[in-house]
């Protein structure tokens, strides 16, 4: 049987017990194939990596090594947050690199997405055999990986870095308790585990991270654009009491600038922002969030006044199909 497929009579996770099942049998999985040698495991703070992480501590304990990859391409604020509440709460073993520039370089003037994304996948995986040399007795790679990310693979949609873009010469053996999970059921087990709220039901974010909502070729002004229009997006949604009831959301800058004025009516040029508000149960298909116009207006105004460089502001209508939730 094909360890990437799903068994038809897999049965869904969608209460706590069903999800304490599944974190036995992935204990024990975990720990026959681990042993007792160590695993290194790409932390991002997500849903998907963080319910990797609390699988194996129960498994085998301190042999598990999260490392935490600053990319460049995190939401603002993003590693902060991971050191405080991985390394400062729950006492992981966690290494933090800073690599902004080593991926940013590697990816400058580079416009199609699928090599983007295989670009970031295969420097992930060099910076991980770099953190691996330096410690001793590391065998195993974890990953997040979860059901939709093989499928979309599988069916040609896109390549995730947890699938498709792994070089050739990859050295570990790879550990990925979740794979055949889908979101709604990774945040069950989320739960089961004892991850805290915020952790569990955090908004999915793609391995590539902004590189992909940085659509055609990443320049350093407009990733700073996606990040600053993200955080006040994030910010409105919170104030709105829409961060537990709007499934993902998200801004998008394209590679083109358009015609403006500004308050003084002189004829400007600048970035359009992209707003993408979801809701889906398992990231298969979407629907478009009911969001009330009055605060679409409020934060259009806040980025076009806040956000340098930005004089327009859309929403994206599109359902998956025919679109995919993320633009690239």
């Amino acid at each position: 049987m094909d360890p990437n497929v799903r068994p038809g009579n897999m049965e869904r996770i969608t209460t706590p017990a069903l999800a304490e099942k599944f974190i036995a049998e992935q204990i024990a999985a975990i720990k026959a194939q681990v042993g007792n040698k160590k695993v290194l495991l790409a932390l991002s703070g997500g849903v998907d990596s963080s319910v990797v992480a609390a699988l194996l501590i129960k498994a085998i304990g301190k042999n598990l090594v999260c490392v935490h990859v600053n990319h460049g391409l995190l939401r603002k604020g993003e590693p902060e947050q991971v050191i405080k509440v991985f390394r400062d709460e729950m006492d992981a073993n966690l290494i933090y690199v800073d690599a902004v520039d080593r991926f940013l370089d590697k990816l400058a003037g580079v416009k199609d997405p699928e090599t983007k994304r295989k670009i970031i996948g295969a420097e992930f995986i060099r910076v991980f055999e770099e953190e691996a040399r330096k410690i001793a007795d590391i065998s195993f790679l974890a990953q997040g990986t979860i059901y939709p990310d093989i499928l979309e693979s599988k069916d040609g949609v896109k390549a995730h870095h947890n699938v498709g873009g792994l070089p050739e010469d990859l050295k570990f053996e790879l550990v990925e308790p979740v794979k055949l999970l889908f979101k709604d059921e990774v945040r069950v087990v989320g739960k089961a585990l004892g991850l805290p709220d915020n952790m569990v039901y955090r908004q999915p974010f793609p391995g590539p991270g902004l590189g992909v909502r940085c659509v055609g070729a990443i320049t350093r002004e407009r990733l700073e654009v996606v990040r600053e229009a993200d955080a006040i997006l994030r910010e409105e949604f919170d104030k709105n009491g829409l961060a537990g009831k709007v499934w993902q959301y998200f801004t998008v800058v394209p590679d083109f600038k358009s015609v403006g004025v500004n308050a003084e009516g002189k004829r400007t040029e600048g970035y359009l922002v992209v707003l993408r508000a979801i809701n889906t149960r398992d990231a298969m298909t979407a629907t478009v969030a009911d969001i009330p116009f009055a605060l679409l207006q409020h934060i259009t105004d806040r980025i076009t006044h806040e956000v340098a460089g930005v004089n327009r502001v859309a929403f994206d209508l599109t359902p998956k199909p025919t679109g995919t939730i993320e633009w690239e």
